[in-house]
């Protein structure tokens, strides 16, 4: 069929003439138009539906405007697949993967290393031990590459290196990306600088063409340098990947990667006090809004869970929390794994400081709020009676694991 737009000569001519009995039919219906005063007006009837028994029903959920369908929050958005069947390179990426995910560095480094490939190149995402990530693929990761042994577990820096060499003499990658990040991919990333012999470039943020751009001088400055084969990366390098889904197609090394003799004993994380923890750096933060009526019975839940404390704006201004534990625009951005929030409505600038959290729970009493909208999982009902049935489920739960450890 042609994509010629063909003119309708007689639907013209009845447009024109009003004395035509088809006049009226062939006007395009208006739905909004300005009063005498400059006031947008709506005709809430001219848009609308027949029901089942006949009645007329208007629709206002903007399906039928301009004839577009309304996307849900349900409706599964199909990315177009990005292939590279034969690559002619690859940029090799070393996630930080805290609590066995990808977090938001780990995206921006992943949207440099796509900016690197470009259609010709692969980025191969080298991961150590057991993940819980599902999201490689739209991530950016067209080929996943997992070492996996105990030998890798916990803090094993040397054998990471050697691992990485591994990698280095199978695939010869043009370029490493680590994350610069005080979450081990700073302290490794020199470490396989120094194995290999590179001089890396750190606290890049921005790399254009043969040059990248990283932070010095307490970073107060600038410093540009030739595009190094080996580059740590700060967050916000990049543009994460979000128009293209990829294929994530596992590869495996050809040999075995040497087991070194560690010169360091690994005793473990060690307990923290979870309100010790900056906003900024907590995964697991349970805060408190305005239908919050019992501080205590919050406090206790907080503990039992052993989350991190924040707060609304409202709550903070009252005096039930401090200015620091403060989320959102006006307080801190948050990128916890989970975040729990209780009598919190959802202002505009609570949901942008929670925009990079990966599970949002809501628990409050107005199931039409916009933070209910935004949430995960919701759970409507009064916040005391849900939070002292979670502290029973905790404390039920971990006397189970007791007795089964007995």
């Amino acid at each position: 069929m042609s994509d010629i737009i063909r003119r309708d000569p007689r639907a013209e001519w009845i447009a024109r003439n009003r004395l035509h009995p088809l006049h009226a039919a062939m006007q395009p219906v208006q739905h909004s138009w300005m009063g005498p005063n400059g006031v947008i007006r709506k005709n809430v009837h001219g848009v609308g539906f027949i029901g089942p028994n006949g009645i007329k029903r208007i629709d206002r959920s903007g399906a039928q405007q301009g004839g577009a369908t309304k996307r849900t929050a349900a409706t599964e958005v199909q990315l177009p697949l990005h292939q590279v069947p034969q690559p002619a390179f690859h940029i090799c990426v070393v996630p930080d993967m805290v609590g066995g995910r990808l977090s938001s560095h780990d995206r921006d480094l992943l949207g440099l290393a796509h900016q690197l490939a470009g259609a010709e190149g692969a980025v191969l995402a080298v991961v150590f031990g057991e993940h819980k990530e599902n999201a490689f693929a739209t991530a950016g990761v067209d080929r996943l590459l997992v070492l996996e042994g105990e030998e890798f577990s916990g803090y094993a820096p040397e054998q990471r290196v050697q691992g990485l060499r591994a990698v280095d003499n199978q695939f010869n990658p043009r370029h490493w990306l680590l994350p610069d990040s005080r979450t081990g991919g700073g302290e490794l990333g020199r470490r396989f600088a120094a194995a290999l012999g590179e001089r890396p470039a750190t606290r890049v943020w921005q790399v254009k063409g043969e040059e990248c751009i990283g932070r010095a001088g307490a970073g107060l400055q600038d410093l540009a340098r030739p595009l190094a084969r080996l580059i740590l990366a700060a967050a916000e390098c990049a543009e994460p990947v979000s128009e293209t889904r990829h294929e994530a197609l596992p590869v495996e090394l050809s040999t075995s990667v040497a087991r070194s003799l560690s010169r360091i004993e690994d005793l473990g994380a060690v307990a923290v006090d979870p309100g010790a923890i900056p906003m900024a750096e907590a995964e697991f933060i349970f805060s408190g809004g305005n239908g919050v009526k019992d501080w205590e019975l919050f406090h206790k839940t907080a503990a039992a869970l052993g989350a991190t404390e924040g707060a609304s704006r409202v709550a903070v201004d009252d005096g039930f929390m401090a200015r620091d534990r403060q989320v959102g625009a006006s307080g801190t951005w948050v990128t916890a794994r989970v975040y729990v929030a209780v009598g919190i409505s959802g202002a505009i600038q609570h949901l942008q400081g929670i925009g990079a959290c990966d599970k949002v729970v809501a628990i409050n009493l107005d199931p039409g709020c916009d933070m209910i909208k935004r949430a995960d999982l919701s759970v409507i009902g009064d916040s005391a009676a849900i939070l002292q049935a979670l502290i029973a489920a905790v404390e039920a739960y971990r006397n189970e694991a007791k007795r089964d450890a007995a």
